[in-house]
């Protein structure tokens, strides 16, 4: 509990001896001049023509390869996500495929926040926030009409030098938003329909036997130390 203190304490002192150190120089060192590093970039891709094509991909004519058979993606082409991957081109639109999602689902995907990554200048970040309705059988469920909403979503994607998608990729950013128990992707549709798969990964985060032990050991040697 000490330690807690003491490292809260001595960042809080470091960020206000940042901030006044940055009233006497003109940048400070601990935030990027993303626009300098960016200017300095031979990724042949522009910044803002590249967050154009990120838009481009995600339209509903391309929808990240699933519409337009994959005319977008890199030959090498790999999908990457918090439990999910690598996987490559042809197993990444097959199991797209398999789902159906647009079939059983009003869905409204939110798409904001792009911004091109200045030590990366070939990865555009962004996020979102789903939101659908359940309007058609999945997963065995039949539709019940359901909003379903999706916590927020962190999500990547890199292109190559002719502008195709080398990486996708998507991380839950609040896991205590929305009612999909945290998940995303797919997963996050099957836990929203009561159809989850029966495997650690598409149930809602639970920490471990070890972790909850450390917990307690924490609260009761916190306890002891005030006695």
């Amino acid at each position: 509990m000490k330690l807690s203190i003491f490292l809260c304490a001595s960042f809080a002192i470091s960020s206000v001896t940042a901030l006044s150190t940055t009233s006497q120089s003109s940048q400070w060192s601990d935030i990027l001049d993303e626009e300098a590093m960016l200017a300095k970039s031979t990724f042949p891709i522009k910044p803002n023509q590249l967050i154009a094509r990120t838009k481009e991909v995600l339209s509903p004519t391309i929808g990240i390869g699933t519409k337009d058979g994959g005319a977008c993606l890199a030959d090498d082409f790999e999908f990457c996500a918090a439990v999910v991957g690598p996987i490559g081109k042809e197993e990444y639109l097959d199991a797209l495929k398999s789902f159906n999602l647009e079939e059983s689902f009003d869905i409204t995907p939110n798409f904001f926040g792009m911004t091109v990554d200045p030590m990366q200048p070939n990865r555009v970040y962004f996020f979102n926030r789903v939101q659908a309705i359940h309007t058609g059988t999945f997963m065995g469920a039949a539709p019940t009409g359901k909003e379903i909403i999706y916590p927020p979503q962190a999500f990547h994607m890199d292109f190559n030098e002719d502008g195709k998608v080398k990486e996708v990729g998507f991380y839950t950013a609040d896991r205590r938003q929305g009612n999909t128990g945290g998940l995303g992707g797919a997963f996050g549709f099957m836990y929203g329909v009561g159809r989850p798969l029966p495997i650690p990964e598409c149930q809602p985060y639970k920490p471990s036997f070890r972790f909850r032990s450390l917990q307690l050991i924490g609260k009761i040697a916190k306890k002891l130390s005030r006695n």
